[in-house]
């Protein structure tokens, strides 16, 4: 695996992304992707019971057989607006469709931005020709551009693999900073917003794909909190073009092994890249739970942790407030006894079974920008690791305007 120090785009892609006026500040606001051939494409999505139209859009196009084309934009969610959300939704991928020359069910849609605002469908159909003109092969960075909100950087990365004797890529864009609790699930009816757009030029079943997209988003984007906000937007969509020329992974093995490893490190270092750019935050956490009775249990104790205001707060302000965490836990339904539990702080033991450490140097936690706190349980063998930020007056202030 070769990981590259610019962002490239897949073997068979363009991309594109301009300023159509959904946003008042005159920032790109309508991204494009465009596969040269037909794409196969999996995705997860928020259980917000509360969906945007664009993604019950998107979600009804996934089942078709191939990709050809996604339209995002920002500055508005589509969400909330009534029947006129999921009929905007349609009509602005038929125009998509009719411009481009590809059939209306291969295209996919996604949107982020502000709830209950109806979706200036005039503006996003004059931008579409102008988007649609731009398409480049370097045009991922502006497509990056383009899909962001309150984020304060694009967020990026490529990798090249290996696979038999052709060496494929994967490239993934994201948007997030605010409004970030995913918990994502397939597409199926049985099961800020974060966007997530991955391209990569290897053949793959379609089966596989979604199955190593699952699972990728499970070790990554289901692995972070900024504000235990799960959007009604959250989308992750992955296309699989086969331009750069791979025997097809069709089966589970060596071959298939390979691309799931890239994909998970695509998937992990865009959300990490999510966590640096948390809104309004100072410090990132890493919170480590082990010892637990399962993973269930070591995952919900982690992010009761990570989603605790009192905690975050506490954390802002460098307090090794220990109380916080176990009172969380406790709070989440979790058994716990005192003689067991051990509670660190940046390496060093706050709580030891029943008796209490004062960390030996408090104006360390004050100036780390990253804090680890491991909690071991000493109940078990499972773990759970989840990445989270502290909670700022300036959070508060982004999202106390944010309309």
């Amino acid at each position: 695996m070769k990981v590259l120090k610019k962002i490239i785009i897949p073997q068979g892609f363009k991309a594109a992304g301009i300023s159509c006026g959904i946003k008042r500040s005159g920032k790109k606001d309508l991204g494009l992707v465009y596969s040269q051939a037909p794409a196969v494409c999996a995705g997860v999505f928020t259980s917000n019971k509360v969906k945007a139209a664009s993604l019950k859009v998107c979600i009804e196009q996934l089942k078709n057989k191939e990709a050809r084309a996604v339209i995002v934009n920002s500055g508005n969610a589509n969400c909330f607006v009534g029947k006129r959300g999921v009929s905007d939704a349609k009509e602005i991928i038929a125009a998509l469709a009719g411009e481009i020359g590809v059939a209306k069910q291969s295209v996919l849609i996604a949107s982020t931005g502000i709830i209950g605002k109806p979706m200036p469908l005039e503006a996003v159909k004059r931008g579409i020709p102008k988007v649609c003109g731009e398409l480049s092969k370097g045009g991922l960075n502006n497509f990056a551009q383009a899909i962001l909100t309150t984020d304060t950087f694009k967020k990026a990365v490529s990798l090249k693999i290996k696979i038999g004797a052709k060496e494929i890529t994967i490239s993934g864009v994201a948007k997030g900073a605010g409004m970030i609790y995913p918990r994502l699930q397939k597409a199926s009816p049985k099961h800020a917003t974060m966007l997530v757009f991955i391209l990569t030029d290897a053949a793959i079943k379609k089966s596989l794909l979604q199955e190593a997209l699952e699972d990728s988003a499970d070790k990554s984007f289901n692995c972070i909190t900024v504000d235990a906000c799960t959007s009604t937007n959250d989308t992750v969509l992955l296309l699989a073009n086969g331009a750069a020329g791979n025997k097809p992974i069709i089966k589970k093995g060596k071959d298939c092994c390979a691309f799931s490893k890239g994909l998970i490190y695509v998937c992990e270092t865009l959300s990490q890249m999510i966590i640096d750019d948390a809104e309004g935050a100072t410090k990132k956490i890493e919170i480590v739970v082990q010892g637990a009775k399962s993973g269930a249990e070591a995952k919900s104790a982690a992010n009761a942790v990570a989603n605790s205001d009192l905690f975050k707060t506490a954390m802002f302000g460098g307090n090794p407030n220990w109380g916080r965490v176990v009172s969380a836990i406790g709070a989440a339904g979790i058994n716990m006894k005192e003689e067991k539990v051990e509670v660190c702080f940046n390496s060093q033991k706050v709580f030891n079974k029943g008796r209490i450490n004062p960390l030996r140097n408090k104006n360390l936690l004050i100036v780390s920008k990253v804090i680890k706190v491991n909690i071991d349980l000493n109940e078990g063998n499972s773990s759970s690791k989840v990445y989270s930020c502290d909670l700022t007056p300036e959070y508060i202030k982004i999202n106390a305007e944010y309309n």
